[in-house]
Parts: structure tokens; sequence; C-alpha cells
């Protein structure tokens, strides 16, 4: 029985569309220039400032912005890392004694060595760059500035901010060939989930390391300290990051996508992965507002003394006040002068009761240097009030 002519049509249409799928199939196997123009698979655009292609749809013309995360971190590395600089420190000189077997025992100077020990980045083409303040806490050794290009340039000065953990290295432009500063952005409109890259010496050894991440939270408060050196200083609203901070980037830039520097990388969270600290931009353009207009950073009210703040688990499993347990009383200072001793707590600061959420850092600073404040003071199970009148930090 022949086929009707709808039989043949349909083998027709059944033939033709088998060839048609044939060709997709293979075109899309051997990928070549048509399957671009058929399909395009490119990243979301979520960052604005590249061309991308002109497509037409159904009569339509669309132009679609395309800049991927690979092209942007590559082109916010080229743009930044001239401005980014390695911190040296030349260690001190040291009598050392050495045997030798002809002559005995002998001594003789060693004259150190120089050890990249944070980074920095470069604010003003006359020469300042900022770090951290504990990258450069030694204030008889001598420092070194190192650019990308293996240019070292010598800190003739250097300016501390005794209320953030910042500081501005004075370094003379002419000893090189120009310097790049960075262009500073703005940390108050930051979002959490947002694209963020670090540039840093990671370990004190690995120069222009380039980390990614994203913003993983704002406005922390963290107790930032080094365990070699026994001091813990507080540090409020700061930008948590998973982008690899490690010891070495402390003092680097944390930029945007844009290239503008966000915050200034602080600190890691010890025992811990993917989290690290940056405070945040703003805090720095207002300190270096200060500087610029006076030559040196605000003081900071100070009462000297080393604590840690007792939970409200701890003061009920030792029978004891919540507040700040003093560890060190500093020599001359105001709270060795009020009678401040070890071992006290310190449960109130005109009548501020102190807590986990209200450390007594958060009282002091709100303070002025010169004012006097009181103190309620725990010790032997009785309860004291001593008049302590608060010094000012030198840089």
């Amino acid at each position: 029985m022949e086929p009707t002519n709808s039989g043949r049509l349909n083998r027709i249409k059944g033939f033709l569309i088998g060839i048609f799928v044939g060709f997709v199939l293979l075109t899309a196997a051997i990928g070549g220039a048509v399957a671009d123009r058929l399909f395009v698979f490119k990243p979301l655009n979520f960052l604005a400032g590249r061309a991308g292609n002109e497509l037409k749809l159904g009569g339509r013309t669309e132009t679609s912005r395309v800049v991927n995360e690979e092209s942007a971190v590559i082109d916010v590395t080229d743009k930044v890392s001239p401005s980014v600089v390695t911190v040296s420190i030349q260690t001190k000189s040291r009598r050392v004694l050495e045997f030798d077997p002809f002559s005995g025992f002998r001594s003789r100077v060693d004259g150190g060595i120089n050890q990249d020990i944070g980074s920095g980045f470069i604010v003003s083409a006359d020469g300042l760059v900022v770090t951290n303040k504990h990258v450069v806490s030694d204030t008889e050794s001598q420092y070194k500035v190192i650019t990308k290009d293996g240019k070292e340039y010598e800190v003739k000065k250097i300016s501390r901010d005794p209320s953030n953990d910042l500081a501005v290295l004075k370094i003379d432009p002419s000893a090189g060939s120009g310097l790049t500063p960075v262009e500073l952005g703005d940390s108050g409109n930051l979002k959490v989930g947002q694209f963020v890259i670090a540039i840093g010496t990671a370990l004190g050894e690995f120069r222009h390391t380039v980390t990614t991440g994203v913003i993983s939270g704002l406005g922390r408060g963290i107790d930032a300290g080094n365990p070699y050196e026994g001091y813990a200083e507080r540090l409020d609203d700061v930008i948590q990051t998973d982008a690899a901070i490690n010891p070495g980037n402390s003092g680097g830039p944390l930029l945007n996508f844009a290239g503008q520097v966000v915050g200034v990388n602080v600190a890691v969270a010890s025992g811990a992965q993917n989290i690290g600290f940056a405070l945040p931009v703003n805090v720095l353009k207002d300190a270096l507002g200060t500087f610029n207009q006076t030559g040196s950073f605000a003081s900071k009210p100070f009462l000297g003394v080393e604590y840690q703040m007792i939970s409200k688990q701890a003061a009920l499993l030792n029978e004891v006040p919540q507040g700040a347990l003093i560890s060190t009383v500093v020599t001359g200072s105001p709270a060795e002068k009020a009678g401040v001793k070890e071992g006290d707590i310190i449960v109130k600061i005109d009548g501020e009761s102190l807590n986990s959420d209200k450390g007594l850092s958060d009282i002091i600073s709100k303070k002025k240097a010169g004012q006097e404040v009181e103190l309620e003071i725990y010790r032997d199970n009785q309860t004291l009030k001593l008049k302590a009148t608060l010094s000012k930090t030198e840089e």
C-alpha cells in the first residue's frame, strides 16, 4: 500500500527535522563561531564599565555591558599594585659571642637584617604611606618601604594614630621615580556579599599577594592583639571578609572592584579560616583629615591598664561582678596614681556599668585627655571608688 500524500509529508518533515537536529548537535560538538552566534554564555553583568556584545533578538538590538570577575581582578591589580608597598624593619644591632677553634671566644657586632613585616599603600604623591600602627610599633627600630618595582625608601618619620590601629609613614619621593597614590573609596555604602580584593605581603614573605572574597559582615567589634607582645586593642565597626588575610597583610588595602580602597587590612581571627578584618576607609579618611590639618593625629585619653572583660557567665560562676579584670597597671599611669592594682575589677566608670557589650575602652574612648573620671572598683569583696585623671597618649 503506497503512502498517502500526508504520510509522505510527515516523512519529509521528520527527515528535515532530523537533519536540523543533527546540524545543531554537530555544531555544538565542534563548537565553532556559529555556536557563539547562536548561543551566548556570558557571566551576569554585575559591574559596568566595559562594552559587551550587541545582540539581535526578535528584531530588537540589545547591548550587554559585560565585565567578568576574572578581568575585574586583573584590572584592579594592575591599577593598584604600584601603590601597594611592603614595610620592612631593620633589626637592631647586637653583640654576638662566637667560638673560634684557633683563637677561642671572640665577639662581633651583628648589624641586623631587613625583615618584611607588613604592608601599606601610598596616599599622596609627596610621600605619605598608610599602614597599621602595630606594624611599626617598635619606636626604636628603623623601617623601609619597598615598592612593587623593588625601589627602597627610608622612612623619615612615623606618626601613629592613638585612636585607631593606623600609622602614617613619611618617605622622600625624590629617592625614586615618582609615587602613585591610591583612590580612597567610601565604606559607608558597603554591602554584605560585595566582592573585594586584598593585596599585601602575605606571611612577611610573599610580596604583592592578591586574594579575593566578599564582605562577610559589617559593624563587627574585635579585640586585636599580638600574643608575643602581650597587648590587646579594641577595634569597633570593622569590616569582616573571607578574602584570605595573613600576618604580613596588615596595613594593606582592601579594595572594591572599582579599584578604590574601602578598608585597611588589620587582623585575622586566630584558629579560624577565611575570617579577616579591615578598618573602614572612612575612619582612615577622618584621621588623615586631622593629620593633614595639624601634622599629627588627635590624642587619645589614656588610663594605663591591661585588662580582660569578665562575661556574665564567668561572673556568676566566680561570684564576682561583671567588669574589666586588671592584669597589668602601667607604671606612672593615671591608673597607678589613682591606686588601681592588679586583680582589681573595674565595675563602673562615671556610673556607667562595664559589660560584654560596653567594655572599658568603649567608655574611655568617649572621654577627653585631662578629664577626671570616677572608677568603681571591686577588690577583696569590697567596693571602692577612686578618682583618676586621664592623660593623653603620645604618638
